[in-house]
Order: C-alpha cells, then structure tokens, then sequence
C-alpha cells in the first residue's frame, strides 16, 4: 500500500512539530512520500515564513537592501535545524535566494522559497530523497498547470523511488522560471503526486482532527465528519469550508484515491475520510453546513414570463456583458431572482438595471443587500422524508426569516437565504435540529 502524506505549516513551524512530524511518517511503513508547507506560525503572532518572503521580495523590488529580513528568514530554519540536531547547512541556498531576489526572480520565486527550504530540512532530518518540485511540476508559458506533462514527469522520477520529500506549492515553466499555485497550493501538489505513483491513499495533515460539520467560530465543538464524497466537499468547500484547497479534489478523484484529513497534534484520531462514493449509512441526515455573507438579489417580475421564450438568457446576458457571475437564480411563473456577490454588483448595479429594463422590459424591478446563503449538504438527505420541512421549522423557531431556499435535483444539498444579521443564528439552528438533537 503506498500512501502520499502532505503536511501543512502549522504541522512544520519548529522542530517540535517536525518531530511529531516524523513520528507519524515513521509509525507507518507506507508513508514513503511526503509533501512539506512552509513553516506556519509557531505561536498567534507569528509571522509566516511565506509572509516573511512575500515582504522580503518587495523591499527587494523597492531597490531597499534585503540582508537583514533574509537573515530573519535564515534564522527561522536555523531555530529548527539546531532542535533537530541535523549537520545541515543552508548557506548556499540563502545566497542563491539573496542573488535572485536582488535580479528580481519575480514574486512567485520568493514564495516558493519557504517550501523549497523546509523540504530539504525535513528530508534531511527523515533521510529520504529530496526532489524540487520544479523538475516535476509543470506550468505552460502563460501560468496554466499542465496536467499531462506533470503527469509524465512525476511518473517518471517518483515512480523509480522507494521515497521521496517534495514540496508543495509550485512548479515550473518550460524555461524554468517558477510558477506557484494560489495559496494553500500543497494540497494540489500533494494530490498530483499520489496520482503520479498511483497511490492508495492520500492523507493531509493539518491542525485539525478532520472535516468539520460546521464552523467552530459559530458552532462550538462541532462534530467530526467521518466520511464525506467528493461531491459533497465540493458543495461545502465552494460555500466557504475551508480545510482543503478545492483544486486539490481534482487529480485524486479521477483515480478514485481516497483523501484522509488528519491531525498532526492528535495523531489517534481517525480524521474524516474523503471518498468518490460509499455506501456507509452516514452518523446524520447531513453531512455539513457551510455559508457565506454578502449577497445580493435582483428580482424581476413581468406578467407571463413565463411563456416569453428566451427571457432567462437575455437577463443573464444583461449579467454576463457587466462581467458579473450569479451564485443562484430561483424563479416563479412571473419572477425571477438572480443572487450575485454585493462587492461585485454595487458599482454596476445602475448599468445591470438599464441594461435588464432594456433587454427584457420587466413590470418591476426588486433589490435586496446584505444577505447570506447558507448550503445545508448530504447524501443522507436524497432517503429522508422531510428535510426541507425540518429545516424551515428549525429556523422559524430561531425567528429567522427565509428569503430564498433552492434545491438541486440530486437532492444532494439545499441553499437557503437569510438576511446577513441571521447567518449564525440560522447555522446554529440547523446544527442543533440535525446534530445536536442526535447526540
């Protein structure tokens, strides 16, 4: 069984985290392919290393001498080199940095530093090869991934090795320059790398015990998901959840390579399991609830719409030709809504108006702000009679009064709509008519 194990930074900020980091890889066998952060915050006030670099590139691009924060940097990896008691010098490797920070490699070159550094410190210390993930990850000329020549590449070097430390967050270009992934981006490499060898498991580990139901700023203590789908993830992630960067799903899933979320600092627990598909009855009717503030809805009424062929694309055209994307468009026979992100829609909205009364000459026009959407999602919704209606009584009981709810066909999850002022309210009340009731 070969497993791929990815570590995030807070799983790395000291040689205290990198010693519980090694302990977990060494008590499994299996564990031969490891994908390190950069260093995250030791303590609340901490700076990040990938911060540190970020602010270190920009003294460099105001022509400002940048020896003393590199040396700060230096300092970090050398506080965790001397607790690890390793022989390991990164001298030469800080004076490349210094070169090509001065020559102004460019910004992705400076954040990709943090875990080039920590691989080579955590290989070191595990004795496994170190391999730059500039060889094996690739971009084309423009910053897009190229997904059939990494695939290639890592198939081709890892494939031949019992093990190997390769760091996460970037790759490179044709000529060589680097080119990282958006932020949290050890993720993605940590799943291109279990589909490149072909992995049977792929484990992420971080700072917490798996994926929550709910969020633990609203819900306290909220429970553990023991497995979720892909699919489900993918509702929760794009609502706002935020354990696992969303690109990461996408290479696993086309293998069917199962992702386990787990906790560096509480290595027993079992973490929730990231699956294509399951038959497991799951422990409620749902799975999660995540949401998000700051919506806004336009809403369209005009008397047999109905009937007139073609009304709904010529209102998103108006949406669309104004560079703005809807989140949700529920409709009656004669109204309309489209929910769209506020930011995004107030300093269009009088063009987005003109443009709406021009295309489709509508009765009445509606705005509403500062709402919230809330995604109630799983798989155990599709076999319970009664959800929504559950749902609605939760929440009239909270005295939070619905805008909008929408239901996919796959019965998978359920959108509802509330003012922002209600958000963890109605979060709460869903939690506790679904979980809290249960236990």
């Amino acid at each position: 069984m070969k497993k791929v194990v990815k570590f995030g930074g807070s799983s790395l900020a000291s040689a205290e985290q990198f010693k519980k980091v090694a302990d977990i890889i060494r008590q499994d066998e299996n564990r031969r392919f490891v994908v390190p952060s950069a260093p995250g915050k030791r303590f609340k006030t901490d700076t990040k290393v990938t911060d540190m670099l970020y602010q270190c590139y920009a003294l460099a691009e105001e022509g400002q001498n940048i020896h003393k924060a590199l040396q700060e940097i230096a300092e970090r990896y050398e506080e965790i080199i001397r607790g690890l008691s390793l022989k390991l010098s990164l001298k030469e490797e800080f004076e490349e940095i210094e070169k090509k920070f001065t020559g102004l490699a460019g910004k992705d070159y400076a954040a990709s530093r943090g875990e080039y550094l920590n691989g080579i410190v955590l290989a070191a210390y595990l004795g496994f090869p170190f391999v730059d993930a500039a060889e094996i990850i690739r971009f084309d000329e423009d910053g897009n991934f190229d997904g059939n020549t990494t695939q290639d590449l890592v198939s081709g070097k890892l494939g031949t090795m019992d093990a190997a430390v390769v760091p996460g967050f970037y790759g490179a270009k044709p000529d060589g320059s680097i080119q990282t992934f958006s932020r949290g981006g050890s993720d993605v490499t940590g799943s291109i790398v279990a589909k490149g060898i072909h992995a049977d498991l792929y484990e992420n580990w971080t700072d917490v015990s798996g994926f929550l139901v709910a969020d633990p700023r609203i819900i306290k203590n909220p429970e553990v998901i023991e497995t979720i789908t892909y699919r489900e993830l993918r509702e929760l992630a794009y609502m706002g959840a935020t354990v696992l960067h969303e690109d990461a799903i996408f290479p696993v899933r086309r293998e069917g390579i199962p992702i386990n979320i787990r906790n560096t600092n509480d290595p027993e627990a079992p973490g929730t399991l990231i699956v294509e598909n399951t038959c497991r009855t799951p422990k409620y009717t749902i799975t999660g609830i995540a949401g998000k503030k700051g919506f806004a809805s336009i809403s369209i009424d005009k008397a047999m719409m109905n009937a007139e062929i073609g009304f709904g694309r010529k209102v998103l055209q108006v949406f669309e030709d104004n560079g703005i994307s809807f989140e949700h468009m529920p409709s009656g026979i004669d109204t309309m809504t489209v929910f769209v992100h506020q930011s995004e829609f107030e300093e269009k909205e009088q063009r987005v108006l003109a443009g709406l009364h021009r295309a489709v000459d509508p009765d009445s026009i509606d705005l509403e702000s500062d709402l919230a959407l809330i995604a109630v999602v799983g798989r155990g919704m599709r076999a319970t009679r009664g959800t929504a209606g559950r749902i609605f009584s939760a929440l009239a009981h909270a005295h939070v009064n619905v805008k909008m709810i929408d239901q996919g066909s796959s019965e998978l999850n359920i959108i509802i709509g509330v003012r922002n002022h209600d958000f963890e309210l109605a979060i709460k009340a869903i939690y506790d008519i679904f979980v809290s009731a249960q236990l």
